[in-house]
């Protein structure tokens, strides 16, 4: 049974599994990370969800306020041994269900070539491909997607 809670980056649960998601993400990005790694910081996220089956912490994930209308999804990550069973989604709906609760319209973000599984995810939930924004302008391994709340 999954157990979804809304909590902040000072959730030391959320706090571990970001350090395993920054340690999957350096062996992907390799040369990269450092760069990606400077907009990641999760000091001040008051919009964090941990997932918890059987009472451990098993996946994460946040939003941050882009725009007056937009969030941006971040730290979204899952523990190898819980992938393929739909945790990854149950995060990001209940992400976008808070985001929608506090007026938002849609919800942006960047993930990397190098991560399939995560564009495979966005796709499946409905975002669709945009240019690179901000700080990803430009940059070649980035995927920057955007998603309407309905």
């Amino acid at each position: 049974m999954l157990k979804l809670t809304r909590t902040t980056s000072d959730n030391p649960h959320f706090r571990q599994l970001v350090a395993l998601l920054d340690q999957d993400l350096s062996i992907r990005d390799g040369a990269d990370h450092a760069f990606y790694a400077q907009f990641n910081k999760i000091d001040k996220l008051n919009h964090v969800v941990v997932a918890y089956s059987n009472d451990e912490p098993v996946a994460c994930g946040a939003f941050k306020e882009f725009s007056p209308e937009l969030v941006e999804i971040k730290r979204m990550f899952v523990q190898p041994t819980q992938r393929g069973q739909g945790v990854a989604q149950a995060v990001l709906t209940e992400l976008e269900q808070w985001a929608k609760e506090l007026q938002y319209a849609g919800c942006v973000l960047e993930t990397g070539k190098k991560q399939p599984e995560a564009i495979r995810l966005y796709q499946k939930s409905g975002y669709a491909l945009i240019p690179n924004y901000g700080q990803y302008i430009g940059v070649e391994n980035s995927v920057c997607m955007q998603k309407e709340l309905a």
